[in-house]
């Protein structure tokens, strides 16, 4: 199965999901996870995985569906990250029935988030 796996190596508070991916391989050989950029064209898969950093949780956190999420404004181009796209898509009707978006808090240490994400990835099927 393909984890995608979104972030910004560049910016701290949302590097966490990229540096925990080694770690992640390591513990789910079985499985792809994939580094994708969010503004990608993407062929979706018939059960979607991400992996992405939210902003306002308090800790490692599964969610199944888009309403859980606030829209955040769009001034620029440069607003349009992956939970527009997501939104996008799903009006498009191409967003995949069976989606699980795994939240990783900003700011949030590599250990805490791979220890936390571990059972949640397993709870989901891998």
């Amino acid at each position: 199965m393909e984890i995608w796996v979104f972030g910004n190596p560049d910016l701290a508070v949302d590097a966490v999901p990229i540096q925990i991916l080694p770690r992640l391989r390591a513990a789910f050989p079985d499985h792809q996870f994939i580094h994708q950029d969010p503004l990608d064209e993407w062929e979706m898969p018939r059960r979607l995985m991400i992996i992405d950093t939210i902003q306002g949780i308090p800790s490692v956190q599964a969610f199944t569906s888009l309403d859980a999420f606030q829209n955040a404004p769009h001034v620029t181009m440069h607003d349009f990250d992956l939970g527009t796209q997501l939104q996008f898509m799903q009006k498009l009707g191409k967003l995949s029935e069976e989606m699980v978006i795994f939240g990783v808090p900003a700011g949030y240490g590599p250990d805490g988030a791979f220890d936390q994400l571990v059972p949640l990835l397993r709870q989901y099927g891998l």
